[in-house]
């Protein structure tokens, strides 16, 4: 019994759906919506598969693709939940179209706190780009490990044998660039 509703629901779902360039069928048993405005951000992408004992059973429903990871974790959790909420009223019954217009018409609500988020990023963001630009170099400096300069057995033997035991160039080291700079002067 499930088999051959699954095949009427899925007939249904391709002549509803079939100009509809959100709805995309994946394969007999799996379909993707889209919500929204392709780039949007207030958009996602429905996925809802179905397994062996559907419609007696809730179907997978998932927001993991791709096209969701600019939503925030708690906003996922929180659409799965309602979803499945509806999907259990349903249970017995073909559902995934109820589904995706339920979630169609509930997408404002649903995606509320990912607005509050946004809002909340952009204020941060707002309240960073005042701060005074010294305070933010000392941040990233701050951040960054200091890098030692790595050299190579020769640069080292170079350097040694140009300074003393201390580290220090000997005095007058540089005569030679001071004798030049006067001769062009005069």
């Amino acid at each position: 019994m499930p088999k051959e509703d699954q095949e009427e629901e899925l007939e249904v779902l391709q002549s509803i759906y079939e100009c509809d360039e959100c709805f995309k069928e994946i394969n007999s048993t799996t379909f993707q919506y889209r919500i929204g405005d392709e780039g949007e951000a207030m958009s996602f992408l429905l996925e809802v598969s179905w397994g062996e004992d559907y419609p007696d059973v809730t179907p997978n429903i998932s927001l993991d693709a791709f096209y969701n990871n600019h939503i925030h974790r708690e906003v996922k959790d929180d659409i799965l939940q309602r979803l499945k909420e509806q999907a259990e009223e349903n249970l017995g019954l073909a559902m995934t179209f109820t589904l995706i217009e339920w979630a169609k018409e509930n997408r404002e609500e649903l995606m509320a706190k990912q607005l509050e988020i946004l809002q909340n990023k952009r204020i941060e963001g707002e309240n960073k780009a005042q701060e005074s630009p010294e305070r933010q170099v000392e941040q990233v400096v701050g951040n960054k490990k200091e890098k030692k300069e790595q050299l190579t057995k020769a640069q080292k033997r170079r350097l040694a044998d140009r300074t003393d035991h201390k580290g220090e160039r000997p005095r007058g080291w540089d005569w030679v660039d001071v004798v030049k700079h006067v001769s062009h002067i005069t």
